[in-house]
């Protein structure tokens, strides 16, 4: 079975992981002038859904049939109590790789994705998957995976087999226990000077970084039987006997090599003929640790002509207040200014355009971007989208549909955050994906939509009564006045600056 040797003790952790999105796999593909065959109603199939939430989020806000699977039997019923809010059918199994791979009555799909599960699976299941895009991904369809890579995680190898075998053969209780207590002996160990950590000290820095994240996230990313990080080109290789090609990062940043590689490796990079070997040295360059790849069962290229009447159609909402334009982003090599004049021309443009968004082909005919041209704009618009200030327009086919899931959907994720178990995402059908909404400002939409005649008392009684404070400068409120008062500003600033923001993009 594919879950031998994968931590099925605890649940995955709930988030959501937007390259999933059908609408920014085909900009990432648009992006590297990549031609595919990703119908307007995709069939889309998740493997490994965790939780559910990215599915059933892009099942609401997108047109098509959606469809995953995982081994998990609590993850599927919950991934089937946000499926039953959300309206729209989606089909959710319990097989494993290896059995999905033997059934005959799947369709030809258009997406079939995987998010963080092809480096904690065994040989085999890699080889099921293999075998389920060789046999159902159709010609010109698009496979998404993202995988823990070297050369980024060699150095962590040891850290990762102390961890683990500590927790095998040391430590009784639960695995959350196993997981508390083997932190505690690597830590005790690198604090004794062993000489391994005094070699490699940004060891010490990861090992810190572990203890700040949820533990159920340790337990699935270090503890499993499995676990290996490989480089480009043996995914590359082995994906390749489905006829999968690689086409585009769905890191968007990674797509324009000007801003994510340095200039010392360019010359080199482009030297490379093979495609699989530039892919390769170039995360020696940036020392990559994670990969979230796009390939495509016999990928096309678009002539010259062709990619710019796609660019010119494609359309962007602005997410951003105009004003905190960004004046960098950060990189894989580090920060790359960004051109002030040019990037905030373009966005003060979409602020006027209506509702916030615009083709490309639209914001090339306005006169104050006269001086700008198409690639200057398309690119402007990619990096901003990678900076989460911009995002592509839903292109979906159903957006009435769209409208009514996600509302419905939402309802229930707002439900689960007042009550202390929710997710700080929820979905807007304007963007075909989700937008990242804090508990707090979901707890102020659900006030709204309720009609709460006094939002401000009503939260602060739940979070009283749940034994929560709002925190300010990294202090507890414990006062109810105090708290109060500090409630009452974040409120109005949540009307002020992302209530009709949300409106805009359908989340309620």
């Amino acid at each position: 079975m594919w879950n031998e040797g994968y931590t099925s003790e605890i649940n995955y952790t709930s988030g959501y992981y937007p390259e999933l999105s059908p609408t920014r796999i085909r900009l990432a593909l648009l992006a590297c002038g990549i031609d595919h065959s990703i119908a307007e109603d995709p069939e889309y199939l998740e493997l490994g859904f965790g939780q559910g939430l990215s599915l059933n989020i892009n099942a609401a806000t997108n047109s098509g049939k959606f469809a995953g699977t995982d081994f998990n039997p609590g993850q599927v019923a919950n991934a089937r109590e946000l499926a039953g809010a959300m309206g729209k059918p989606l089909k959710l199994l319990e097989d494993s790789f290896e059995e999905l791979a033997l059934r005959n009555d799947l369709p030809q799909f258009d997406i079939i994705a995987l998010h963080g599960i092809w480096s904690w699976i065994s040989e085999g299941a890699r080889e099921a998957i293999v075998e389920i895009a060789r046999r159902s991904l159709k010609p010109g369809g698009a496979f998404y995976i993202s995988y823990n890579v070297t050369p980024g995680w060699s150095p962590s190898w040891p850290l990762r087999i102390l961890l683990s075998e500590y927790a095998k053969r040391e430590c009784a209780g639960t695995l959350l226990d196993k997981v508390e207590e083997s932190i505690g002996f690597v830590s005790n160990v690198i604090d004794a000077g062993a000489a391994y950590f005094q070699q490699n000290p940004q060891l010490k820095d990861r090992l810190e970084g572990i203890k700040k994240h949820d533990r159920s996230y340790v337990a699935h990313e270090y503890f499993n039987a499995h676990w290996n990080p490989l480089p480009f080109s043996h995914v590359a290789d082995q994906l390749s006997e489905a006829k999968l090609t690689f086409a585009a990062s769905a890191e968007m940043l990674q797509n324009l090599p000007a801003v994510s590689i340095p200039g010392s490796a360019q010359k080199i990079l482009a030297s490379i003929k093979d495609p699989i070997m530039r892919e390769t040295t170039r995360d020696y360059f940036v020392n990559q640790q994670f990969r979230r790849d796009i390939f495509v069962k016999g990928p096309r290229y678009n002539t010259q002509y062709e990619h710019a009447n796609r660019v010119e159609k494609e359309r962007f909402i602005l997410l951003g207040e105009p004003e905190n334009c960004p004046k960098k982003i950060r990189t894989a090599v580090g920060e790359a200014e960004l051109k002030a004049d040019i990037y905030q021309a373009v966005v003060d443009a979409l602020a006027k355009s209506p509702d916030l968004t615009a083709s490309i082909g639209e914001l090339m005919k306005l006169k104050r971007l006269k001086d700008i041209n198409r690639a200057q704009i398309w690119e402007v618009l990619l990096v901003l989208t990678a900076a989460g200030f911009v995002a592509p327009a839903s292109t979906s086919a159903t957006p009435e549909m769209d409208d009514i899931a996600a509302r419905s959907l939402n309802a229930l994720l707002m439900e689960k955050a007042e009550s202390g178990s929710g997710v700080e995402f929820l979905a807007a059908p304007k963007l075909g994906a989700a937008l990242q909404v804090s508990r707090i400002d979901q707890m102020f939409v659900r006030a709204l939509v309720m009609g709460d005649e006094n939002p401000v008392g009503r939260i602060g009684e739940i979070l009283s009564d749940q034994g929560q404070f709002i925190v300010v400068d990294g202090e507890a409120i414990e006062d109810k006045d105090r708290a109060q008062t500090e409630l009452q500003r974040l409120f109005d600033a949540f009307k002020k600056q992302k209530s009709d923001m949300l409106k805009r993009l359908g989340v309620y």
